[in-house]
């Protein structure tokens, strides 16, 4: 019996190490590889292509809803999308099942590993389930090139929902005195902080 071909691509180093555990622990699936983000995935799947791939959305470089309608555009293959952003009805869920996604899994923000292995037989229904899929039918017309990082600008909205926070301030001329009760007033854990501080001609 053929054993099917998964790769692997997600952020986490403690998702990639659990997911390869679990699925390698099935004797019909091989894991080929399991890598940080998309760009690596695309260095690997030069050598070797996997007939299921098992995605997540936020990732550094290029985000998984960019490399699924890549992924389509040049050689539709399967695709499982396993994210935090991706809560059943959401935007983001339902722009990854437009794109060509054959299924959707939610992971939780805390207790990931717990939840993998509790959803073991889950995630391995379907990965078998979806390497029967047909996704020939879902190739595009226009191909992105082989450097592309970004999708067009009017497709740019992968990453408009995000797990990550930031605290924006700005301030201007006298306003040096308020930044600073105001820096003093956040607490010890708290997003990353971009501070902007307008100066006077006569000061820059």
């Amino acid at each position: 019996m053929k054993r099917i071909k998964v790769m692997v691509v997600d952020d986490s180093a403690v998702v990639r190490q659990v997911l390869t555990g679990l699925l390698e622990a099935d004797p019909g699936i091989d894991v080929l590889c399991a890598v940080a983000d998309p760009l690596l995935a695309m260095t690997r799947m030069k050598t070797q292509w996997p007939d299921v791939i098992v995605l997540d959305i936020e990732m550094p470089r290029m985000d998984g809803l960019t490399f699924l309608r890549k992924i389509m555009a040049e050689r539709p293959t399967p695709v499982i999308i396993c994210s935090t952003l991706a809560e059943k009805g959401t935007k983001t869920s339902m722009e990854a099942l437009a794109a060509g996604a054959v299924a959707v899994i939610t992971k939780p923000k805390l207790g990931i590993k717990q939840f993998l292995n509790d959803s073991c037989d889950d995630l391995l229904a379907a990965v078998k389930t979806a390497v029967h899929a047909n996704v020939k039918h879902l190739a595009v017309r226009e191909k992105n090139t082989a450097d592309a990082i970004l999708p067009p600008a009017e497709n740019r909205t992968a990453m408009i929902q995000t797990t990550e926070r930031v605290v924006a301030i700005g301030t201007s001329t006298g306003g040096t005195q308020a930044l600073e009760v105001v820096l003093k007033a956040l607490p010890r854990v708290c997003p990353g902080i971009v501070i902007v501080q307008h100066m006077p001609e006569k000061f820059t």
